[in-house]
């Protein structure tokens, strides 16, 4: 069993009330510009909140699923020494991680704990492991396969999930086609062959094993790509975030600009049902106008309406921010305001906003929205976005809870798992 301890640097700032917390990071060969040396970030919260650090070394560390005794569950996005979940202990409760324990021999994305399953997903199926009355995994290396066989293409292979009360787990297929256009051209395929098989959220039975993709219930279409869902306790249904589409200038440059392409469309969350469709790829949310937009694929002119029986969003985020995780709090540690609310991990950057890297929080009173969303944790960066002078140090991904009320979030650069907690002065 590998053991890893992890030194922890905290710092504490009076400045504007925020209490930052200095990490350190190598930046992947893949990024640009290289660095081998990174300078340290430090993570802005709010006063009375507290960051430390885990980990370090996971290397693409996606979701995340905590068990009652306190294990971190991390799903990776690509193997480490050969596993692709990593069990991460604090064995004598001292705030460091002293033990991490690898299984599982598939990348992927999605892992949730309900009940007595650890849940998790590769990029083209569905696993679950039965947990002991520890909630440990009792056979790491025997998984019983769930589903299997799900589309899987060159990219947004990520097959996020989430389970409900009734036995039911919801799988994020997403579509591989940014708008649906035929090849070369603005032209937009009508109707869209992709909503028969991805762009949407297929329901699989927990309790019957070796299902296939046909076996499945396209629960909801037209939500092009959702990395974060989470189930609402509260409201009992499922919420996801949505990654927006992109270029509208390319073959359209009599209706949009560059700049309308760096700042459209939203990035949306959404209450979804049975049978929900969220428009895509005909329609996008403009977060500016606040309407829901004719695509130009399909006749669109930047102010044509449209989509008149697809969802309105419950929340509208800047374009581009890439919504990763999703989680409602239920804990007691944070203050009221944030209990039953949502978090979520944004793993890039808005052109509009000059910034990103960031977790937001958005405020819910009686299952909806019930203020503006704000900034939660901020500068996983590590620089300045609107003057950028070197590489991007975390992204964050996933969220989790703690069985304390502490959130967990991911960074799937580096591998690093940061701890926010708070603490009343």
């Amino acid at each position: 069993m590998k053991k890893t301890f992890i030194r922890t640097i905290c710092l504490v700032s009076a400045l504007a009330g925020f209490h930052p917390v200095w990490a350190t990071g190598d930046t992947p060969a893949s990024s640009t510009p290289k660095s081998k040396t990174v300078e340290p970030s430090a993570i802005k919260l709010p006063a009375g909140f507290s960051a430390s650090i885990l980990t370090t070394d996971l290397g693409a560390a996606r979701h995340m699923a905590v068990s009652k005794n306190g294990d971190i569950y991390v799903k990776l996005g690509k193997l480490k020494d050969g596993k692709g979940i990593y069990r991460l202990r604090d064995t004598n409760k001292d705030g460091v991680i002293d033990e991490q324990t690898g299984f599982g021999d598939y990348p992927g994305t999605g892992i949730f704990i309900k009940d007595d399953y650890l849940y998790a997903s590769s990029n083209s199926g569905v696993y679950r492991y039965q947990l002991n009355e520890k909630g440990e995994v009792m056979q790491p290396d025997q998984p019983e396969k769930i589903v299997e066989g799900l589309r899987l293409k060159e990219r947004d292979q990520s097959k996020s999930i989430a389970v409900d009360n009734q036995s039911m787990i919801y799988v994020n297929v997403a579509s591989d086609n940014d708008a649906c256009r035929e090849a070369g051209t603005g032209k937009g395929l009508m109707p869209c062959p992709l909503l028969d098989s991805a762009a949407g959220i297929w329901q699989f039975k927990t309790n019957r094993l070796n299902q296939s993709y046909s076996d499945g219930v396209r629960f909801a279409t037209g939500l092009k790509n959702t990395v974060g869902l989470d189930w609402n306790t509260k409201t009992n249904s499922l919420f996801v975030v949505q990654h927006g589409r992109g270029k509208f200038h390319d073959f359209y440059p009599e209706y949009y600009t560059p700049k309308h392409s760096a700042e459209l469309p939203a990035e949306t969350m959404y209450e979804v049902k049975k049978g929900s469709d969220g428009g895509w790829p005909y329609v996008y949310y403009d977060h500016i106008q606040k309407k829901k937009i004719l695509a130009p694929e399909y006749g669109g002119d930047g102010k044509k309406t449209g989509g008149e029986k697809a969802m309105n969003p419950v929340v509208a985020f800047p374009a581009h921010l890439a919504p990763n995780g999703l989680l409602f709090y239920t804990g007691t540690m944070f203050p009221e305001k944030y209990r039953n609310g949502a978090f979520v991990a944004f793993h890039s950057q808005s052109a509009e906003l000059q910034k990103g890297y960031l977790v937001a929080f958005v405020p819910f009173k009686n299952g909806k929205p019930s203020g503006a969303w704000e900034v939660f944790a901020d500068n996983f960066a590590g620089i300045d976005l609107a003057k950028p002078t070197g590489p991007v140090q975390h992204r964050p991904c996933g969220l989790a809870q703690g069985p304390d009320g502490s959130l967990y979030v991911s960074d799937d650069l580096g591998g690093t798992i940061f701890r926010i907690a708070y603490k009343k002065k």
